[in-house]
């Protein structure tokens, strides 16, 4: 791995070292987009719209120093830039596979839970106030 053996000094956990890598709002993101085909810099600015010019410039720039993506320049006017995961970024396939698995069941679980504190709410509110209807607390 280049670039990252200076981050590491003094962590003990894999999972540190791990996210040196592909920590960041970004990295895992953009894994995503190249992991099955090539992508131009502005493809990647479509397909992640929350990303500053900057910002995915930065993280294009740290996963291809991290050897996980591969960047193709064609001798053109205008340049061509493509960028394409590496061999080595491949092998982060079965994460990014287990985090859109889990983004997914997240995401439906969230939903179904923020349903069914509605429906509670809605209910709460429709209940009529039994304090008010005894005539004996009054």
């Amino acid at each position: 791995m280049k670039g990252t053996a200076a981050k590491d000094s003094g962590k003990s956990c894999p999972v540190e070292w791990t996210l040196d890598v592909i920590g960041g709002k970004w990295k895992c993101v953009i894994l995503w987009h190249v992991r099955n085909r090539t992508r131009r810099f502005s493809e990647l600015r479509r397909l992640i719209p929350g990303v500053t010019q900057k910002m995915l410039t930065s993280q294009l720039r740290q996963l291809e120093r991290d050897g996980l993506i591969e960047r193709k320049i064609y001798p053109q006017v205008p340049p061509k830039v493509e960028y394409s995961i590496s061999p080595y970024g491949l092998t982060l396939s079965p994460i990014l596979e287990l985090m859109c698995k889990w983004g997914l069941s997240h995401r439906q679980g969230t939903a179904a839970h923020n349903r069914a504190a509605l429906q509670q709410e809605t209910s709460q509110l429709t209940k009529p106030n039994s304090n008010s209807e005894n005539p004996a607390n009054t």
